[in-house]
């Protein structure tokens, strides 16, 4: 079992989570069951995967959840352009955003790798 508050992705994906819930309060109403919703869901879906992963009693159930949180990403990140195209957000904040998950990709990336190191041996 890993200690959440000391880890560094699942620290950044909650800083993600308040960002876009941010940017989305600037929503129409008329999204609200839409890009509102949906982008929320998979927003905490990821520090949420991340945290429910390490509780998890082995290195290998973690692993499956960083996918699952990563699968979030992806899914925001669509959302995102969506909103963007739809003039929702400026494209400074999708920028941004879209950076913030990039770089939890690669966190959840590198720590499956090196979770994946540590079930062969």
């Amino acid at each position: 079992m890993h200690n959440l508050k000391e880890l560094k992705i699942w620290n950044k994906a909650v800083d993600l989570a308040v960002e876009v819930y941010k940017v989305t309060a600037n929503y129409p109403l008329d999204e609200r069951f839409g890009l509102i919703n949906q982008s929320r869901r998979a927003v905490v879906s990821i520090s949420s995967n991340i945290a429910e992963g390490a509780g998890r009693n082995s290195e290998k159930e973690f692993c499956n959840f960083l996918g699952i949180a990563n699968g979030s990403c992806f899914e925001l990140q669509t959302q995102l352009v969506i909103a963007n195209r739809l003039i929702l957000i400026k494209e400074e904040e999708l920028n941004s955003l879209l950076a913030q998950i990039d770089e939890l990709q690669k966190m959840t990336y590198g720590l499956q790798q090196r979770l994946k190191n540590k079930i062969s041996k």
